[in-house]
């Protein structure tokens, strides 16, 4: 492993655990973006891997979810969602389900950044 890649896993080693959420919506809002430009420019092995790499971040935030709570079946009911649309645009190679699913991720992305910094305000009063 290279000095780089070691880094990078120190870094996400020492996160705490709702920033490592975030970097989950962060990645898969990447990989959702770059498998739309690659559909654009008709590169579908790029398009196929990176629409995979979504759904594998997908996968892994309903894997931590904690089913005891209502907000998690809410939740997993919108991954499941948002993994069979990633399927569809997988098979399909169209973009219109990215785009649908790219607007539900980023929403979940800014809810869950605003819950950590108010989390943060309550935490230090």
């Amino acid at each position: 492993m290279d000095a780089a890649a070691r880094y990078q896993e120190e870094v996400i080693m020492t996160k705490p655990p709702e920033e490592l959420t975030l970097m989950l919506y962060d990645g898969c809002i990447r990989f959702i973006k770059l498998a739309m430009q690659a559909i654009d420019e008709k590169k579908f092995d790029k398009a196929n891997e990176n629409i995979i790499k979504a759904e594998n971040i997908i996968t892994e935030l309903m894997s931590t979810l904690d089913m005891q709570y209502e907000i998690s079946k809410n939740l997993m009911s919108l991954y499941d969602f948002i993994y069979r649309w990633l399927i569809q645009a997988n098979l399909k190679k169209e973009k219109k389900y990215l785009e649908e699913v790219l607007e539900i991720v980023q929403d979940l992305r800014n809810t869950w950044a605003e819950a950590i910094k108010i989390a943060r305000q309550q935490k230090n009063k």
